[in-house]
């Protein structure tokens, strides 16, 4: 038996970390879709084994997880073994946490914090049945509570859109399905299922409830109606799982109560379900939405297939990775930043990998413009997705005379980049001031016809004043952002990685910044006259189809991938790919719907 030091007075069991071994991990049979829910047993031994009481939780993280932060997760089940203890839990697939837990081998390892939480108060009554009720995933946490209560008991309601699982250890005295298709049990939700006239006639002495939010709110309802005591296990965001991060706060009567330590089990009585947020989406998109989503954009009157585009200095000019994937299922292509010289780039270090990002200090090589327009140009255009013809310079003069190259070519869009942080002189030099930015912008706009894009750097502290500045010389877009800065010292010699000390910093570590960036900066636009509003193409972190959506819903017209290529050269097919059925899913006919959705 586990020695009762370690739990405290009140004989809940103290929390530790500790990294416990996987003995299964398997979907459930019953639940709908199919692989939608998994079984997932971990056994911790010797000091680090705690037998988890009705209503805890864990904090579980794989011991080879990308993830920051651990998940919670309800105990579903615990049982002593022969070395410690052997603890259950039903995991809903529904984000990369979950389905890294939901896809563990066995004897993989699995860091564990807890036994976290308080517990299911008992029944007061031995004469009374209680009413116990769980929606979804959530009946794992009470049909864990309901194992320990004695035969009969208790009446249990299990409530699940379609399928039903988790239920196989109850020995209720009557045990009542409901589903939403009627796949099983009663046709519909729970209302279908209990009311405040049935707790009444039930007779119970109290009602037990975890599931989804307007479910819980609806059982509160009618307990109290009933005037029956009703316990509810919440759920919420968590950071720490111990009551330190204030991240997952429950509003109450008693003000922001912590669901991880003075949860996840309240008194109903105390708690106020707010009315939910509706949808967005739903006010734009129609029923006869396409069946077939359009994913074109038009900007400057260039029409792009999609809004992915490949961003300057991480697709080379296209040709690159064509033997990889079917770049012509791209929008566009912005070249390697160029220069009306040729350039050798900086010498030492050039990349340097950090947490969720990479720095980089390239230093503009590429072949010079007038090579670019003999040879990369015509392979450039030779392809299906828009070529953009990313223009840098280390003056004013070869700024203008670069662009008067281009104006001669086919390149369909010129994108003027004041923003690369990895040069001595010109760059983003350019970018931080809006009076350097409006001359620049000025002089190129005088030297060509072409859409003219403004690659911004995030480093200037007056942003979207220099971006305003730039519209108002004649820029026809803006791109934002170019890299971040960093530095970055090697601990082991104790000097700076690259030899200009500062570098280039991207990656899925910037993109909450770059949204940002992107959110305000639409703001500034909208506030600009109709005729001076123009497109934005967002830079900055993207890895998903839902980075894309997220940077779109911010009020970008187009995104430029980088640095997640090097990680997944497929990034930008699957970010299309993902994009579609989304807008699928939602019924969202084309992008323009959303665009800006969430200003």
């Amino acid at each position: 038996m586990i020695s009762n030091a370690t739990h405290d007075c009140n004989g809940i069991p103290y929390p530790v970390f500790t990294t416990g071994t996987v003995t299964l991990c398997a979907s459930v049979d019953g639940a709908k879709p199919e692989g939608s829910v998994f079984l997932l047993k971990i056994e911790t031994t010797d000091t680090g084994a705690r037998m988890p009481l009705p209503g805890q939780f864990f904090m579980l993280r794989s011991a080879k997880s990308q993830m920051l932060l651990a998940r919670p997760i309800s105990v579903f089940h615990s049982e002593e073994t022969k070395h410690g203890v052997e603890t259950s839990f039903l995991i809903l697939l529904k984000g990369k946490g979950t389905k890294e837990l939901c896809f563990l081998e066995a004897d993989d390892k699995v860091q564990l914090l807890g036994p976290l939480g308080n517990v299911f108060p008992k029944p007061d009554s031995s004469s009374k049945k209680v009413l116990i009720v769980g929606g979804g995933i959530g009946v794992a946490p009470v049909a864990g509570f309901a194992e320990t209560l004695p035969e009969k008991s208790y009446d249990f309601i299990a409530s699940f859109k379609s399928g039903s699982y988790g239920l196989e250890n109850l020995k209720a005295d009557t045990l009542t399905i409901t589903t939403d298709d009627g796949s099983v049990g009663i046709k519909g939700m729970v209302t279908a299922a209990v009311d405040a006239e049935k707790i009444k006639s039930g007779n119970y002495s109290a009602v037990y409830a975890c599931g989804p939010a307007p479910m819980l709110n609806y059982i509160k309802t009618v307990a109290e109606e009933a005037g029956v005591q009703c316990w509810i296990s919440m759920e919420a965001r968590m950071a720490c799982g111990v009551g330190v991060c204030l991240g997952c706060v429950i509003p109450t009567t008693k003000g922001n109560l912590r669901c991880c330590k003075d949860g996840p089990v309240f008194d109903s009585k105390i708690l106020a379900f707010p009315k939910p947020e509706p949808s967005r989406i739903a006010k734009v998109v129609s029923d006869s939405a396409a069946k077939d989503p359009d994913l074109s954009v038009t900007i400057n009157g260039v029409k792009f297939q999609n809004p992915l585009i490949g961003s300057s200095g991480t697709f080379g000019f296209g040709t690159e990775y064509a033997p990889i994937f079917d770049v012509n299922r791209l929008g566009g292509i912005a070249s390697k930043g160029l220069t009306l010289e040729p350039r050798q780039g900086n010498s030492g270090i050039r990349v340097w990998e950090t947490p969720s990002g990479l720095m980089n200090s390239i230093g503009l090589q590429n072949p010079g413009i007038p090579h670019f327009i003999e040879h990369e140009l015509l392979e450039m255009m030779a392809l299906k997705p828009v070529a953009i013809a990313n223009l840098s310079g280390s003056s004013l003069e070869t700024y203008v005379e670069g662009a008067k190259l281009l104006e001669k070519t086919d390149v369909p869009v010129i994108e003027l980049n004041i923003s690369c942080p990895n040069v001595s002189a010109g760059g983003a030099a350019f970018g931080m001031s809006c009076s350097s930015a409006s001359t620049v912008v000025s002089a190129v706009r005088a030297v060509t016809k072409k859409p003219l894009w403004v690659k911004l750097t995030p480093q200037s502290h007056e942003l979207n004043a220099v971006a305003i500045s730039c519209i108002e010389a004649g820029a026809d877009a803006i791109s934002l952002c170019n890299s971040f800065q960093g530095v970055a010292i090697d601990v082991e010699t104790g000097r700076p990685v690259f030899e200009k000390i500062k570098s280039g910093f991207g990656g899925p570590a910037v993109r909450p910044i770059a949204v940002r960036l992107i959110y305000e900066l639409y703001e500034a636009i909208k506030g600009l006259p109709a005729e001076k509003q123009v497109p934005i193409i967002a830079i900055g972190g993207i890895a998903t189809w839902s980075d894309v959506i997220e940077f779109v819903m911010a009020g970008a017209d187009a995104v430029e991938v980088g640095t997640n290529t090097f990680a997944n050269p497929f990034t930008m097919i699957e970010c299309i790919e993902g994009m579609e059925a989304y807008m699928k899913r939602k019924g969202i006919s084309n992008l323009a719907q959303i665009k800006g959705i969430a200003h």
